[in-house]
């Protein structure tokens, strides 16, 4: 750990992702965490990964409308069997060694015990999504369970139920940050840190003209169907632990 850095404050703006993912950036927070503060800064969405990540902070701040909560897990295993056989004429075969080769292939349904083994597999992850929140917040796992199951709760009302510290914006968790820090003088250093003004605009320039290339084909409407398309290819087989829904926030 660099020990030049006193504190740490993480802003959390994300409806969460892959399981896996939210346990190693947890891990490593609450490795950073034994050296120095930790303090977390909710934006407008800090769900279900987002909030398994903030869950062993020393001090968590929201905003009043901050989507927050959804402590839960879910996998996707699609059965396309149908419309490959009916829509495409295209059926499949297979050779397998063992009875679960297969599983989890879009060409065919899961066998009961198959169902068994991804539902167990939630199940695990989900406990252990329950137990970190236990242990971060000192709660007891059955009062996680109640406002679990993948409930989502504004920031105002997680404040009541214990999932967030305190309504306040990022400029606050600076103030805790440094006050737990012992700092009266000290400068930021923000991550990733910023990119030029040629990354920056090439970066978004290849994103504006692909978008701009399918909103013309698909209507706006179409553009939000290819990046949810895009989202859920990624999550195939894979336990998430993420919003299972899209907002937006007029």
């Amino acid at each position: 750990l660099d020990k030049n850095v006193k504190a740490i404050v993480l802003r959390v703006n994300s409806g969460g992702g892959s399981a896996l993912a939210s346990e190693n950036i947890w891990r490593e927070l609450v490795l950073a965490k034994k050296d120095k503060p930790l303090v977390v800064s909710f934006g407008d969405v800090a769900a279900s990964g987002g909030y398994y990540i903030a869950a062993p902070a020393d001090s968590i701040f929201a905003q009043p409308n901050t989507i927050t909560g959804s402590i839960g897990v879910f996998s996707i295993v699609p059965n396309m069997q149908q419309f490959f056989n009916n829509k495409l004429g295209v059926t499949f075969d297979a050779v397998k060694t063992a009875p679960n080769a297969d599983a989890g292939t879009i060409v065919q349904p899961l066998t009961p015990s198959q169902q068994r083994f991804f539902q167990e597999g939630v199940d695990s992850i989900y406990e252990n999504f329950k137990f970190r929140v236990s242990e971060g917040r000192k709660m007891d796992m059955a009062m996680v369970d109640s406002i679990g199951q993948g409930r989502v709760w504004s920031g105002k009302r997680a404040v009541g139920l214990g999932l967030v510290d305190k309504m306040g914006g990022l400029s606050d968790a600076l103030a805790t940050a440094a006050r737990l820090a012992k700092l009266k003088d000290y400068g930021l250093r923000e991550y990733p840190e910023a990119q030029n003004i040629l990354e920056y605009f090439m970066g978004s320039q290849e994103e504006s003209l692909k978008n701009e290339a399918i909103s013309k084909e698909l209507g706006p409407a179409g553009v939000r169907t290819y990046n949810t398309l895009r989202s859920v290819n990624k999550m195939i087989g894979i336990s998430q632990t993420r919003l299972p829904f899209t907002y937006s926030i007029n």
